[in-house]
């Protein structure tokens, strides 16, 4: 049994810290909001990102991030990625050297455009990192729905220690070396299923979706190629797995906002009327300026970056990716 911090009260970081209490371990979560925190003392349930759920009683929630990891042997983090720096700098003092540090947070920093492992390593330097990710939608797994994700982290000892940790009867854990490759896909599929929803909202069909599925994994790897990744890492549960999940799947934060800017909805407007965060929004004006960086063509990326930014309606959007240039799938 281990003290586990978990940092973010999410919908992730909230079913994640019930399965590990459910595991047996003893599990301190820290919320920002303090009738999260309240409501989980109180109730033992999170009805603002939870709602219906019962928690592990097991679970208990703090409003001080620092006060949540103090003793904790392993520290979980699911902070969204705008606010992830700010959060690991404020928890730093009640973090421990020798702490296995869990990103389950899928995004890319707005300003650095480095990957969440990247920040955790400068801002808690010394210290085993992983990235835990995966096709998985909270609710499905708070239910007991078979799921299986990846860890993954340059320690082989880190990776297997974080597959001990989290894995469970329906919770399948798969160890993994290639961290910038799992990241970058569980970032940028958020991306495509917002590009995936403005085509359902447009009431087109299965050939598009089957196409921006497709395409949308070619820039995928081709950005993680440019940092460094291994192609095959996009072929697999972090990549292919959760690109399919998060394009499809009813329970999609990010496939919901593209429907909503299909419909005519601004960011603003629909950021506004929920109180979750849909990743995509950010992640795809960083991935922007990170393909640029590297000499990356993202198409998709780009026309999902000005609806979103720059007011384009979507039809032309669809229009301008159908208009570009004539290319090559592969040539030999």
């Amino acid at each position: 049994m281990s003290t586990i911090a978990v940092l973010g009260a999410g919908g992730w970081g909230t079913t994640l810290a019930d399965l590990l209490g459910r595991k047996g371990h003893v599990v301190r979560l820290w919320a920002f909001e303090s009738d999260v925190v309240a409501a989980i003392n109180d109730r033992h349930e999170n009805p603002v990102f939870l709602p219906g759920c019962p928690l592990s009683e097991a679970v208990v929630a703090l409003g001080d991030p620092a006060e949540a990891c103090k003793g904790a042997e392993v520290v979980l983090t699911v902070a969204p990625s705008h606010v992830f720096r700010t959060v690991i700098e404020r928890a730093r003092p009640g973090i421990a050297e020798r702490v296995l540090l869990v990103s389950a947070t899928k995004g890319i920093e707005g300003d650095s455009l480095a990957l969440m492992s990247q920040v955790l390593a400068e801002v808690l330097p010394g210290r085993p990192v992983c990235a835990l990710s995966g096709p998985s939608f909270a609710l499905e797994v708070y239910q007991r729905q078979p799921t299986a994700v990846v860890a993954a982290s340059a320690s082989e000892a880190a990776a297997h220690e974080a597959q001990r940790v989290f894995s469970a009867a329906r919770f399948r854990v798969y160890s993994h070396s290639d961290v910038i490759g799992v990241e970058l896909a569980g970032a940028l599929k958020n991306v495509i299923a917002i590009a995936a929803g403005v085509l359902e909202g447009l009431g087109l069909g299965n050939n598009p979706r089957a196409a921006l599925i497709t395409r949308g994994l070619a820039e995928m790897t081709r950005l993680g190629v440019a940092l460094g990744a291994d192609p095959l890492t996009f072929a697999g549960l972090a990549g292919m797995g959760d690109l399919i999940l998060t394009a499809t799947g009813g329970l999609s934060r990010n496939r919901a906002l593209g429907m909503a800017l299909a419909r005519g909805e601004t960011l603003a407007g629909y950021t506004g009327a929920h109180r979750s965060v849909a990743e995509g929004a950010n992640t795809a004006r960083a991935a922007q300026a990170l393909a640029a960086r590297m000499g990356v063509e993202l198409p998709i990326c780009a026309q999902v970056s000005s609806i979103l930014f720059d007011g384009k309606p979507a039809e032309q959007a669809v229009a301008d990716l159908m208009e570009r240039t004539l290319k090559a799938e592969q040539w030999r």
